[in-house]
């Protein structure tokens, strides 16, 4: 009787570290190559589309980079996120700017916003050679 109930403690008191472990999920974080940061519960696409992972750990708290620009949706003429009237998208990686209402507006993965003029004296070229104006 006795080793049955120390038994049953035993069982009950793992139980109760199970439910009190899984409560608390961990927190993973880590500084993306193209200074943003990410935090969730796993490594698992982390920084995915930001260039892969600097370093993990805690982001540095003195910086706080901008977030990734949002794209508008498909058949929108809405500018993303960071573009302001005039703003063109240029690709950093091919020196391709694009206009607002190009499909890759935005979505490369390294650009800039700038205007239309300053991509063309940086010697950048339209997409498709149409300008924007």
């Amino acid at each position: 009787m006795k080793s049955l109930l120390i038994a049953a403690s035993l069982m009950a008191c793992s139980g109760f570290a199970l439910a009190t472990f899984a409560q608390t999920p961990a927190s993973v974080t880590a500084t993306c190559k193209d200074g943003s940061s990410f935090s969730g519960t796993t490594r698992s696409g982390a920084c995915r589309g930001h260039g892969g992972v600097q370093s993990w750990g805690t982001a540095p708290a003195a910086t706080t980079p901008a977030p990734a620009p949002s794209t508008p949706s498909p058949g929108s003429s809405a500018a993303a996120a960071g573009a302001g009237p005039g703003q063109v998208w240029v690709n950093t990686a091919s020196k391709v700017y694009h206009c607002p209402n190009d499909r890759y507006y935005g979505k490369t993965k390294q650009g800039e916003y700038m205007t239309e003029a300053a991509a063309k004296a940086a010697g950048d070229r339209p997409s498709h050679g149409k300008s924007c104006s």
